[in-house]
Order: structure tokens, then sequence, then C-alpha cells
């Protein structure tokens, strides 16, 4: 692992170019959200989408083991990945390396001619369960959520559901194990705060996030409900100004910073998760078992 540790220092400066857009928008501003459209559909289960650096999404679809792409103006996606090793969350390093969390049981980085190099497999000698969800610190720390999802009771060799930081250096390191199922994971937009949730229950946690990449401060932010036939606890992203919005029973949740729920936007499916996209980051992206949705708004992400 340690071979990969260039590509996840090389440029934190480019990583903030690549991902951050400035917002000046007044917290008193009332939130806007157009209403959802189709862009793409006919997939198995969609997931994790990103909005790439270079103008164009893409999206995991977990049972057909793909990474689509999809560019604006074009009305179908085309397969970017294949095999994905059943991809889920996908994200960006400071470098601009696509990594992706495998419900294989591998955080993985995508090379540049596409194929998939593992950063981890194991904790302490046990096989992962099944990474879902992750995002990248400006510092080239990756953070993930690892519940069972999948995993046959053979396969499995870990008697917990953790949250873990695996290092530029490749080091894992278990920072939480007391969800059932640890699904979606978001950080602040300063990086002070990282947010997890828990399919199970519905809860949102917050955590205050060290200098070293720690955990501290468990707070009980907000909660989304217990799972029903319209979703659960899922995928969460912020916004420029802190805002939380989290996928989950009903349709998209948005929190204000002190874990208020300000709004719920119904879709016409259950929904996964989520990105901001489009030139000025103004766009969300909304997963769902078959189609891809986009939502316009009149805020910022980052």
């Amino acid at each position: 692992m340690k071979s990969h540790s260039i590509l996840f220092t090389a440029s934190i400066l480019a990583f903030s170019s690549l991902l951050m857009v400035s917002c000046t928008e007044p917290e008193s501003m009332e939130l806007e959200f157009g209403e959802p459209e189709a862009i793409a559909d006919g997939f198995n289960f969609t997931e994790g989408p990103l909005w790439h650096p270079d103008g164009f999404l893409i999206f995991s679809d977990i049972p057909a083991n793909r990474v689509y792409r999809w560019t604006p103006g074009e009305t179908d996606a085309e397969v970017y990945i294949e095999p994905s090793e059943n991809s889920n969350g996908i994200s960006i390093t400071p470098a601009g390396t696509i990594v992706l969390a495998q419900h294989a049981g591998k955080v993985s980085e995508v090379a540049e001619d596409s194929t998939l190099n593992s950063l981890a497999e194991e904790y302490e000698g046990s096989r992962l369960n099944s990474p879902n969800d992750l995002t990248v610190h400006s510092n080239g720390a990756i953070f993930f959520t690892d519940p069972p999802f999948g995993v046959s009771e053979e396969d499995k060799e870990l008697d917990f559901s953790g949250v873990y930081r695996l290092d530029p250096s490749g080091e894992l390191t278990l920072l939480f194990d007391e969800f059932e199922y640890p699904n979606g994971i978001a950080l602040s937009p300063d990086e002070a705060h990282i947010y997890v949730n828990d399919s199970a229950t519905g809860q949102i946690f917050r955590f205050d996030l060290t200098d070293d990449g720690e955990f501290e401060n468990q707070t009980d932010f907000a909660s989304v409900g217990e799972r029903d036939d319209t979703g659960a606890a899922d995928g969460m992203k912020t916004d420029s100004e802190g805002r939380l919005y989290s996928t989950g029973p009903g349709g998209l949740s948005v929190f204000d910073t002190e874990g208020n729920r300000m709004r719920l936007i119904e879709f016409e499916e259950r929904i996964t998760n989520l990105a901001w996209g489009g030139s000025d980051l103004s766009e969300l992206y909304v997963t769902a078992p078959n189609s891809v949705y986009r939502v316009h708004t009149n805020v910022s992400g980052w």
C-alpha cells in the first residue's frame, strides 16, 4: 500500500481546486429546490454518484458490477468501469484519483488504465465486510463505512460493523464500531466534523474530527426515521454552508447545522445517495434503484 502514497499526497491544492466551490449565500436565504428530473434510467440498483472535475457524472450499479458515466446533454449513460467488484460509494483523492468502496470487501483506487488497485481489504488480518460509502479528507485520508450488507455468514470474518480511516501511508484505523449498519458518511466543509448514519435506526451521529483524524465528542445529531418501504438512512453530503443532506425514508432530508430538519424532498422511488454537480456545483444528482435524478437548487455544494 505504500506504493500508493504518492498518489494520495501529490497535491492538496489540486484537490481544493477540483472540488471546492466558494459560496456566499446568506444563511437566511430561502432554500429552493426544483422538481427531480430523471436523467438516465434502466439500471438495477444505482449508488455512489460523483461529479468528476472534467464535467461528467459517474455512478455505481451494484448488481451490474459496473460504474457508469453520464455526460450532460446525453440521454444514455455509458459503461465507465467493468467489472467494478460491485462498487458502491465513489470519491476522489487530492491527486484526482477515483476511489471506490466495494461490496467485494475492498477499498480500491482506479488507475489511469481503469484497472483497480486495492488499497484495503483486511483489518488486523480479517476480511473487511462490505465497504459501503466513503469520503476523502483534504490531507488524503479516506474515511469509510463497512456494514455487512450482502456478506454471507461463511465469508464474514469481523463480528462488528466498523467506520475506518485509511491513511495515505496505507495504515487502516478502526474509529467506531457501535453502529449496526453504518452507511452514509460526510465531512463538514471545514473538516471539523464528520457525519455517519445507521441504516438500522435512521440515526445520524456527528463527531468532532481531531487534527490526527480521530473521532471525538459523539453527538446524536438528527434522524431520518426508521427504515420503511420508501427507504432507509443512506448516502449523505453537506453543502458549502454546512447543511447536511441525507437520503432516507420519504426522500431527501435537509438539516441545518443544529440538526433541525429544514426540508424533505420527495421522489417517485426510493433514493440511495447523492452528489453535488454541474459547473457551479448547484445541482444535486441523486441515485435510486432504477434511475438517476437531477435537482436544480439555489445553493452550492463542495
